[in-house]
């Protein structure tokens, strides 16, 4: 049985029909790349699913436990952890501050998490912890993103565009950290643009056009079908 489950979701913004349809599951501990063009429908997937969209038909499922309808704060409790491609911070607060604002007892059979677990990811939020969140570098505030993610105890974590517009080097430490978070046991839906990244962490890749899935499978089941990546993912 899968850990998350979507069947016959849509979801509109106003007039716009936004999602048709989808049918996805995520078993427990796995890492899933949502991949697709600007505009199919993946980021609205992701909010929807975290109960900041609501859906017009169709239900989502934690370990059996009916997502739908509840409120975002809700959803996090039950064990949904969101990283906005906005990241969110707040400005004001300090690092250590904007991380005790993630600190939740979390969902049971989900892994604890500590801010010395965090720091141990990213050293250079433990050398920034005083400092004003507002003040930090693009990837700086990513990394704080995904650590006060994290300390809510989640036992799915959804991660819209981690590496869009971060340096090389803070790119394969994101990646790092997302591929030994699957390994503790934390199943990841990850929307990624750079498609290397996407395939090198994902167990699963589904593939995304149009507001429906239009593919499902193995990183190696992808590289099999040039008709997918040419229709759906690369840019003329």
């Amino acid at each position: 049985m899968s850990l998350l489950e979507v069947k016959g979701f849509h979801a509109h913004y106003g007039k716009s029909h936004i999602l048709h349809g989808i049918d996805m599951e995520v078993p427990e501990a796995a890492i899933v790349s949502l991949l697709g063009r600007n505009g199919s429908g993946r980021s609205t997937l992701l909010k929807a699913m975290m109960g900041l969209v609501p859906p017009t038909a169709g239900t989502v499922t934690l370990d059996g436990w009916q997502l739908c309808g509840r409120r975002p704060f809700d959803i996090c409790r039950k064990g949904i952890g969101y990283v906005p491609e906005e990241r969110l911070i707040f400005p004001n607060l300090t690092v250590e501050e904007n991380l005790a604002m993630g600190v939740q007892k979390g969902a049971p059979g989900a892994h604890r998490w500590s801010v010395a677990e965090m720091y141990d990811y990213f050293p250079r939020l433990k050398e920034r912890r005083a400092i004003r969140a507002g003040y930090l570098s693009g990837g700086e505030q990513q990394m704080l993103t995904i650590c006060r993610s994290l300390l809510g105890n989640p036992r799915v974590l959804l991660i819209d565009e981690p590496t869009e517009g971060l340096a090389p080097k803070i790119v394969e430490v994101v990646m790092e950290v997302i591929l030994d978070i699957g390994r503790r046991g934390v199943a990841v839906v990850l929307v990624e643009q750079k498609l290397t990244i996407a395939l090198k962490v994902a167990r699963e890749v589904m593939v995304m056009g149009h507001g429906e899935l239009v593919f499902r499978g193995t990183p190696e089941d992808l590289a099999e079908k040039p008709d997918i990546r040419r229709r759906w993912l690369e840019v003329a």
